[in-house]
Order: structure tokens, then C-alpha cells, then sequence
């Protein structure tokens, strides 16, 4: 496994890091509680040592799985969760004021049994509450040693820039996958100069990316492929299979499954610090991790180049 600095941090992150917004039993459907606890541990045993969680995540149930697993390793992982957002019937809420944020850290620290978080991030942009504001209360929380460093999730370059003067920020985590690219206009260059980690989530695009739907599947409306995720609707979904066939090639050549041929794509993209994909069972967590042990090669690369630019007629 390859490991990075996370941005200006002290912190080593492994190239492949463990999203658990799947382990919270919603919007991806029903969860082995036992099953899931086994993922997050074989992770760990094959050098993933990141994990990003959320309380939003089933309301706070995966964090509880997350604390469970590492209750007899905490000192092998550096866990991410974030702040900002909740539930609130079927609406969701954005909220990163001060004394909300405070209460979700620590909510947080009680869910995972843990004493600091080793990066603690805002979810999502709070449009009415002043950016200052919140840098102000994550300071106050990380002089106090109950968090590490402070990251951010899913903010465009102008808040970014903003946050950066209100406090230290090491990272933000943002989509980012063959299907989509949009952090690479502007906001992937800008962090890259800052020094600002990317975290990048959504690599297999809701799954379509691992090639396994050879026919279009039908979810549920409380399925996140369905609601967060639009590869699998049209034109999206013609032109991904056929950008598949590309990737298919190179997947026979290594033989490696496509879900690597991704991961590995974007991991090797300059700037990018983590790629963040889930799993739900031991078996998919070794595959995950498998990614980070070996790399495509410059021809692999030019060739998935030029294969995005006949799929969606990007340069």
C-alpha cells in the first residue's frame, strides 16, 4: 500500500481510504451489522489505515460500526468524520453553526468511543451561516485536543479560498471519477498550489464504474443510485458502457477487475491524496485495497485519455 501526507498535515494516508456512508444502513440499503464490522477490520489488515464516516451517515450508525471495529486498533487508523448536516424528517439540513457543530463532535466522539478525531470536516457549505463562524468553533475545538486537523467537503474554490483565511485547512473532499471531472477546471489546480489534499469520493460512480450492470438496473427512489448518482439514467448510462469497453481491455491485460482500473486511475492523478470507496463485505475490502499495490502505466493512461475524449468528447 502507498501512503501520502495528507496536504500540509502530519498526517500518512493510505492512497485507498474507506468510505462509510454504505455501513449506515440508508439510502443503500440494509446492512450486516457483523458483516460490516469484518469489512472495516480486513481494511485495516490489508494497510488501509483511512476511514471517513459521517453522523448523517443512518444517523450516526455508521459511526457506530466505525468505533466498534476499531475499538482494539484506534491506534492504526486515522479517522475522518465530518459536521454540518442532518436529518430532519425527509429534509435534509445544512447547519454549521457553532453550538451545532460542537454538539456533533461530540456526539461523534461518544458514537466511535474515541478521545480526538484526527480530521474533522464540514459536510457541506452552510449559506447562512458565515464560514468564520464555523472556523472559529473547529479552532477552539482543535486547541482543546479533540481534533487533529481541520478539512472541509465538498466546498467550490471561492469558499475554499475564504475558509483558507479563517484557518488551516488540509484537505476537501470532492466527487471525482472518469465520469466525472469536474474538480480538473479549476478547483483540483487551486488545490494542488495550496497544498490542500484531495480527498476524492465517488470513484466508482455509484457503482457503474466496477462494469458489473450490463443492463440498466432499476433501484429503489431511497437508493442513492438513484437520487445522488445520474450514470444510470441517459445519456449518461450509453455513454459509460461504451466507455467501459475501453477500460475492459486494459482490465483483460492486467487481469485486474475495472473497479481497479478506476480507483487507480484517479489515484494517480496529481494531486489527489485518497480515494475514498466503500465496502460492504471482507471480500470487497480486500479488492478495494488490492488497488493500491500496483499502478497503470503512462500508455495505460493516454490510452483512458483518449478513450474519454471519443466517450464524451473532452480534451
Amino acid at each position: 500500500m502507498e501512503y501520502r501526507l495528507l496536504g500540509k498535515s502530519e498526517l500518512s494516508v493510505s492512497v485507498i481510504g474507506l468510505g462509510t456512508w454504505a455501513l449506515g444502513g440508508k439510502d443503500w440499503g440494509p446492512i450486516d451489522e457483523g458483516e460490516a464490522i469484518t469489512a472495516i477490520q480486513k481494511t485495516i489488515d490489508c494497510g488501509i489505515n483511512f476511514i471517513d464516516t459521517a453522523p448523517v451517515y443512518g444517523n450516526g450508525y455508521s459511526e457506530e460500526i466505525v468505533g466498534k471495529a476499531i475499538k482494539a486498533c484506534r491506534h492504526r487508523v486515522i479517522i475522518a468524520t465530518k459536521c454540518g448536516i442532518h436529518q430532519r424528517g425527509n429534509e435534509i439540513v445544512n447547519d454549521l453553526k457553532p453550538k451545532a457543530i460542537r454538539r456533533e463532535l461530540e456526539n461523534s466522539l461518544k458514537r466511535m468511543g474515541i478521545e480526538v478525531i484526527d480530521l474533522y470536516q464540514c459536510h457541506w457549505p452552510d449559506p447562512n451561516t458565515p464560514i468564520e463562524d464555523t472556523m472559529g468553533e473547529m479552532l477552539k475545538m482543535k486547541a482543546e485536543g479533540k481534533i487533529r486537523y481541520i478539512g472541509v467537503s465538498n466546498f467550490d474554490t471561492a469558499l475554499l479560498q475564504r475558509t483558507q483565511k479563517a484557518a488551516p485547512i488540509v484537505s476537501n473532499q470532492v466527487p471525482y471519477s472518469l465520469v466525472n471531472r469536474e474538480i480538473e477546471r479549476r478547483l483540483l489546480p487551486f488545490c494542488k498550489e495550496q497544498g490542500v489534499g484531495i480527498l476524492a469520493y465517488g470513484p466508482l460512480g455509484g457503482g457503474i464504474l466496477t462494469g458489473k450492470y450490463k443492463e440498466k438496473p432499476i433501484f429503489n427512489a431511497d437508493d442513492a443510485r438513484s437520487f445522488f448518482y445520474p450514470y444510470y439514467e441517459e445519456p449518461y448510462w450509453s455513454q459509460i458502457q461504451t466507455l467501459l469497453k475501453d477500460i475492459e481491455q486494459i482490465s483483460v491485460r492486467y487481469s485486474k477487475p475495472i473497479s481497479q482500473i478506476a480507483i487507480n486511475w484517479i489515484r494517480q492523478q496529481p494531486g489527489i491524496s485518497t480515494v475514498l470507496v466503500g465496502a460492504r463485505n471482507p471480500k470487497q475490502a480486500e479488492a478495494n485495497a488490492a488497488a493500491g499495490t500496483w499502478q497503470l502505466s503512462a500508455e495505460d493512461l493516454a490510452s483512458i485519455k483518449k478513450a474519454l475524449s471519443r466517450t464524451f468528447g473532452e480534451e
